[in-house]
């Protein structure tokens, strides 16, 4: 009988092309106790959806480090801005008008003699509270009707796509101008529900052609045809999964309507005194520009760094979130 080798158990391994592939029974075991194994695909890897792989994307990302600490501090000074100034924004000594910086009044004083500065932390709150309810409000209405009209079809679709066509012809700063004109309340209720009531077609059309495009998948055929009902495919199969764009499209769509907040009271129309927001001082300190730009400048300023921000951080979103990219 021909001699039979006794070599190490696992010392060889073959690989079915007359070679062999040198591994130790400790290495292998090694691969198979580590998570994920050495690229993080092994049997005991667990796997990672789109919102991990974005969120690990996101914090290296300096652009949305960057932004996101400026937009916390104005959270934050929104909803204590007696925590960096402990000045009243409506109290003004008209001696002081249009005086430039001094102890204890940074920024100077403007055309009817405010501080400049406490003006300008407080006017933060009117502006990100405009900015997040209309981006709330757009959000929730736009996905609701464009994921319905996008799922079901039919005439509702038709009707909602004519819908939002007319939408989208109405200039905003002119609808705002006919529309706000009329009201006359000080809070900031009036100009959100203008901004949800003419932004929603744009996160509509998004939110339809995202439902549209996961409904086809294999994942939402296959839960069909298990019997599940239409509401369980739509808030367990087909939202998480096209929810991304909108969520993109809202964040850069904040620094929109800070903005428009903004132009709006600058014009006259949106938040009216004595409310304190960043468009009515930088109206009020136009026509002082020349004896006294500060006034216009600290507000300018304040307004043009909370849009850069949100729309950086929108920036970072889509980025974090496109597989394109990947």
């Amino acid at each position: 009988m021909p001699e039979q080798s006794h070599e190490p158990e696992g010392a060889i391994a073959g690989t079915g092309m007359g070679g062999g592939m040198d591994l130790a029974t400790s290495e292998a075991a090694t691969l198979e106790k580590t998570p994920g194994g050495p690229q993080g695909t092994g049997p005991a890897a667990k796997p990672r959806s789109l919102w991990s792989d974005a969120w690990r994307d996101l914090r290296r990302n300096p652009v949305f480090v960057a932004s996101a600490l400026v937009i916390l501090f104005l959270l934050v000074i929104s909803v204590r801005p007696s925590l960096i100034t402990s000045g009243n924004p409506l109290q003004c000594e008209l001696a002081r008008s249009q005086e430039g910086a001094r102890a204890g009044h940074p920024f100077g004083f403007d055309g009817q003699g405010c501080d400049v500065y406490t003006r300008t932390v407080y006017g933060a709150r009117a502006s990100v509270t405009v900015g997040v309810c209309a981006t709330l409000g757009v959000a929730l209405l736009g996905s609701v009707l464009g994921g319905l009209a996008g799922f079901f079809g039919g005439a509702g679709d038709a009707i909602l796509s004519r819908t939002t066509d007319v939408f989208f012809a109405i200039p905003v700063v002119l609808g705002g101008l006919v529309l706000l004109s009329v009201v006359t309340s000080n809070t900031v209720w009036p100009v959100v529900g203008f901004m949800v009531l003419l932004g929603w077609p744009q996160i509509s059309r998004i939110a339809r052609g995202s439902v549209i495009t996961v409904k086809q998948n294999d994942y939402v055929q296959a839960a069909r045809a298990l019997g599940a009902s239409n509401s369980r495919i739509l808030l367990r199969h087909i939202a998480p999964n096209a929810v991304a764009p909108v969520i993109v499209v809202a964040t850069i769509a904040l620094g929109t309507y800070i903005a428009l907040e903004a132009t709006l009271s600058y014009l006259g129309v949106g938040l009216k005194p004595p409310s304190v927001s960043w468009g009515i001082d930088i109206s009020a300190a136009s026509p002082y520009i020349r004896n006294a730009p500060h006034a216009l400048l600290w507000p300018s300023g304040a307004l043009a760094v909370t849009v850069l921000a949100f729309i950086m951080l929108g920036d970072a979103v889509r980025d974090a979130l496109d597989p394109k990219l990947r």
